[in-house]
């Protein structure tokens, strides 16, 4: 599971101290993704399992890319990497102008929490939260709670067309509603980049379709960039680039679906 911030010991840290890193900002700012042969290995037995071999990726601003393989592959790793989970075994990573590899692990978090939105298979919300406490969270803990984030909140939720479920918990809810409100959760603090993890995997086709199209329409709208992972090829065509992971290595793939 991708730790998002919302659970670790510096919860309540100022928003922006990431910033410190920035004697470490990409001279080439060009792209809000780069990677430079990047290497992640982790250790089975005793053996090393080498997941990613010298990768390169870059990602413009706006750009939606999917990231397509077989489980195990080294789509989730690349996700962690990516939002600075993890950190690799060799190679640069740089995410909106910062070098993730010159921070310390609190910068990650911030940094990730206040320039990452997230959207998983499982939807992830918090169940004691109501679904207007789950959207004003990331909010919250990024300094711009009160009324002002009420409002942020209320007007996500108006988006993804829950409005009437505000003071709902997430267990009455349905898979596609959970969902709904996850993107709403992901895009309420206008996050630089939007990461998400089989973000239809967990529904029926009818409503993964629907909740798609909600998530590529208002990511698209706000002009963020989006990496997504997916089994579906149906899902990778939405993407303006698709990649597959395979033997250690991103591979670009035709955006085309099977005609039957």
């Amino acid at each position: 599971m991708v730790n998002m911030g919302y659970n670790d010991p510096i919860i309540f840290a100022k928003s922006g101290q990431f910033m410190e890193a920035s004697r470490s900002a990409d001279p080439q700012g060009d792209a809000i993704i780069r990677l430079e042969r990047v290497t992640k290995s982790y250790i089975e037995g005793e053996r090393a399992h080498t997941v990613l071999h010298e990768v390169d990726m870059h990602v413009a601003t706006g750009e939606l890319v999917a990231l397509v393989g077989k489980s195990g592959s080294g789509k989730s790793t690349l996700l962690n990497l990516i939002s600075g989970i993890d950190q690799p075994d060799s190679g640069s990573i740089w995410v909106a102008g910062q070098h993730l590899s010159h921070m310390r692990e609190h910068e990650r978090t911030l940094f990730r929490r206040e320039q990452i939105g997230f959207v998983f298979q499982f939807f992830n919300l918090v169940p004691t939260l109501t679904v207007l406490e789950n959207v004003l969270l990331p909010l919250e803990l990024n300094g711009r709670g009160g009324s002002a984030g009420q409002a942020v909140a209320r007007s996500m939720l108006a988006e993804v067309g829950l409005s009437d479920r505000a003071q709902t918990y997430p267990d009455r809810l349905s898979g596609g509603e959970q969902q709904r409100i996850a993107i709403a959760r992901a895009l309420a603090h206008e996050p630089a980049l939007i990461l998400a993890d089989e973000p239809t995997g967990n529904l029926d086709d009818e409503t993964g379709r629907l909740v798609l199209d909600l998530l590529d329409r208002l990511t698209r709208r706000a002009g963020r960039t989006m990496i997504m992972v997916t089994h579906s090829r149906e899902v990778a065509a939405l993407a303006d680039r698709a990649f597959a992971v395979r033997d250690g290595c991103l591979r670009r793939e035709p955006l085309v679906l099977n005609q039957e």
